[in-house]
């Protein structure tokens, strides 16, 4: 397992990060296709065993069922020092005006209950889930600020939104000399890749690393897969259909299973590694409901794709609107 740094920040992490999203469900309220506590533990046990130090997850997670499942886990399979542990706020967290956004109440109080569900003193990486369009963005950052003054947070980051929107806040986060965001998670794959225009070229520019999520269209880009059935989130999960499966998108994953088949390997083996391989990215975010999924996806971490390979996958592109930010 290869480790890489997140951007210009000193945290290491390796070239693969644990989507937790998956664990935690078993029927809760937000993603009820998530697996409860008993079969999620392998998959935490299987990634410490790989070299996977880094783990994602958020507060709206089944909320906050996925934050329990992951921190009984790693307190089982790891030492706390050995890992490093991601969640969000902004998403929803229950009915009413106070269960959701980026004011300082709702972070205060919703850091303290991350960290209790965690079962730690402190959360490695902390992403704002998404822009709050009634809370001011300086109101935002001073709260940001004061979690990391207080230690409950080492590192700051944001997820997807518009480039001039994470400008602006980092700009006023060093004018301020408030502690500022050192990592972007977006939405980046083979099938999306909008983010190329403006964000990624400004994260690589300023040092910000970049942790893609969804690396595999929702799944989409691992059409070629042999699994005998599908999963249950491929099943339940209505953005699937929403997001892709247009003609240009059928055109790129005809390229990707075209790779998969020359190299011998999986069709989500040939998306995970382009990923893995752009420019500025520090680690995908990968989830699993099934270890051999998982399994997959550490074998992708060995594979290289070479240069006609990767203008083959490319060269399918076609320009799309973009999404993600909602």
């Amino acid at each position: 397992m290869e480790y890489r740094r997140i951007g210009q920040s000193g945290l290491k992490v390796s070239q693969l990060c644990l989507g937790c999203m998956s664990f935690g469900g078993a029927g809760g309220p937000t993603h009820p296709w998530a697996m409860d506590e008993a079969a999620a533990r392998p998959f935490f046990r299987r990634a410490v065993e790989a070299g996977i130090n880094f783990f994602d997850t958020a507060n709206a997670y089944n909320h906050g069922a996925s934050e329990e499942v992951t921190g009984r886990a790693l307190k089982e399979f790891a030492r706390r020092d050995e890992v490093v542990i991601a969640s969000k706020v902004g998403l929803s967290m229950g009915e009413g005006p106070l269960q959701r956004g980026l004011s300082r109440k709702h972070i205060m109080e919703q850091i303290d209950g991350t960290l209790r569900r965690l079962g730690t003193d402190h959360v490695d990486l902390y992403y704002i889930h998404r822009l709050d369009p009634d809370t001011p963005f300086e109101e935002t950052l001073a709260a940001l600020d004061d979690i990391v003054r207080a230690g409950k947070v080492r590192y700051l980051g944001a997820s997807s939104m518009w480039a001039w929107q994470f400008v602006k806040m980092r700009e006023m986060q060093l004018a301020n000399g408030l502690a500022p965001f050192v990592a972007m998670q977006n939405f980046y794959n083979l099938a999306y890749r909008e983010e190329e225009r403006e964000m990624i070229p400004y994260c690589i520019s300023e040092g910000v690393g970049l942790m893609p999520w969804s690396p595999l269209a929702r799944g989409f880009l691992a059409g070629g897969r042999s699994d005998s059935a599908p999963s249950k989130r491929a099943g339940e999960d209505n953005l699937r259909s929403k997001f892709f499966g247009s003609p240009a998108d059928l055109a790129i994953l005809k390229r990707v299973q075209g790779a998969a088949d020359r190299l011998g390997i999986s069709a989500a083996q040939v998306a995970l590694a382009w990923v893995m391989g752009r420019a500025g990215v520090s680690a995908p975010i990968f989830g699993a409901t099934k270890l051999e999924q998982l399994e997959e996806a550490i074998r992708a971490t060995e594979v290289r794709l070479d240069d006609r390979t990767t203008r083959s996958l490319e060269s399918a592109y076609r320009p799309r609107a973009p999404m993600g930010h909602a």
